[in-house]
């Protein structure tokens, strides 16, 4: 059996951070039924496409079951209380009130259902001053200061490529969270009530930034951690041909056998003398030689130190390809099928490998 075999879970969620959450719980064995209004949710009209399905939602909605109704009528909201009465979880993304005036919030599920472990995902969560306000990922990252301190000229300012928030504030700590309630209630009988805020664990994000508010009472500015761009050691830069070097040589060590590949200077090698110096020498040497030049004498020396692959090197690199990551795929309408998304979920812990279709909206 896997670990979640048997555990019911209601699905209210759309978009990103909820159906990751509970794709994972439909990866590691659980029932995982999505509830949707009649017309689909809108992650179903999503770009790209694939024969008329979005790939997104087919990638996010892998081997879960959907039950289409219409909470406006007795009869929707009489299939879904049916739901609820028999599921373990309770997994909603709304914004606070929502729930409860679909007649769902948390006082009337668990009339229902005490032994139910109810989720609810939230940009700011369901207290507080902020608790209504709209948002997205970017918006969370702003509100608490994590974005301030991402590197990039003020006249070009530097979006993040991943989705923190969503991903790192809300699925993660959802999933976390639910695994947690589900083992107390083993113990105990009774169900949890689960206040994620997206917003709220970007502060752990940003736990080094936090170290030095501690030490010093002195938030740091943007370009002023070791870790986002000020250190030498912790840094990128540009080659000859126009690819980039991903330098994390922290360590003595690493930092050592770093500067030995590109000869840099005993004196430029003491970078806490003059870390803009020590920058400014790194970046001469690396421009000077084309990403293929350093690549094989960066991987000998074995020191922290990358060129960044492209999304389409990545897929095809030797390393991924054999841990398994692109193996399972998803079984479209059309017979087609596509690669499903790579889950950080020990595979033995799995549903089996294969091919898994999602819930197809029947009009």
């Amino acid at each position: 059996m896997k670990p979640l075999e048997g555990v019911l879970v209601a699905d209210f969620t759309t978009l990103l951070p909820g159906p990751l959450a509970t794709l994972m719980l439909a990866e590691a064995g659980a029932e995982v039924v999505k509830i949707e209004r009649p017309e689909g949710e809108y992650a179903r009209m999503m770009l790209p496409q694939v024969g008329g399905h979005s790939v997104g939602f087919a990638m996010l909605n892998r081997g879960k079951k959907s039950l289409i109704a219409d909470l406006k009528t007795e009869a929707g909201k009489a299939a879904v209380s049916d739901l609820v009465r028999r599921a373990d979880v309770l997994v909603e993304q709304f914004r606070p009130g929502v729930m409860e005036r679909l007649g769902f919030g948390f006082e009337a599920v668990r009339a229902l259902n005490p032994k139910i472990v109810y989720c609810s995902i939230s940009g700011y969560g369901q207290s507080g001053p902020r608790r209504g306000e709209a948002g997205h990922d970017l918006n969370y990252i702003a509100a608490t200061g994590l974005l301030s301190l991402s590197p990039g000229p003020p006249d070009r300012p530097v979006v993040p490529p991943a989705l923190i928030a969503d991903i790192g504030g809300g699925t993660f700590p959802a999933v976390i969270n639910i695994l947690l309630a589900l083992r107390s209630r083993d113990r105990t009988g009774e169900g949890t009530r689960i206040d994620i805020a997206m917003a709220d664990a970007m502060f752990t994000f940003a736990w080094y930034a936090l170290t030095t508010f501690a030490a010093t009472g002195k938030a740091p500015k943007q370009g002023e951690l070791r870790y986002v761009g000020d250190s030498p050691r912790y840094h990128l830069y540009p080659t000859k041909d126009g690819k980039l070097l991903a330098c994390a040589a922290l360590e003595p060590h690493f930092w050592s056998a770093f500067c030995g590949v590109i000869g840099l200077s005993k004196e430029l090698a003491l970078d806490s003398r003059d870390p803009v110096a020590t920058r400014a020498a790194v970046k001469k040497t690396i421009a000077a030689e084309t990403a293929d030049y350093w690549r094989p004498k960066l991987a000998a020396a074995d020191c922290c130190a990358t060129i960044v692959a492209t999304l389409e090197e990545a897929l095809a690199d030797r390393h991924f390809v054999e841990r398994g990551l692109f193996g399972r795929k998803i079984e479209m309408p059309d017979g087609r099928e596509i690669g499903a998304m790579p889950l950080p979920i020990e595979p033995s812990l799995r549903v089996e490998d294969g091919t898994r279709p999602f819930p197809v909206l029947k009009r």
